[in-house]
């Protein structure tokens, strides 16, 4: 049966340890495939970028 997990941080390193822990339970030969993306919006009241750093693995379990 394929699966999803998902993902999504605003900080990279968030990110990263949350995938690097899923994909340490599951066995390399059964993941499929990994998307990525990341996004980026303007605040404006103060002026700063908000970013959004998303990932979805796709895997057999």
């Amino acid at each position: 049966m394929i699966q999803v997990k998902m993902f999504d941080y605003e900080h990279e390193k968030d990110l990263e340890q949350d995938m690097n822990l899923f994909l340490s339970k599951v066995e390399e030969g059964k993941i499929v495939d990994i998307k990525y993306h990341v996004a980026a919006m303007a605040e404006e009241e103060e002026e700063e970028q908000i970013y959004c750093f998303s990932a979805m693995v796709i895997y057999r379990k």
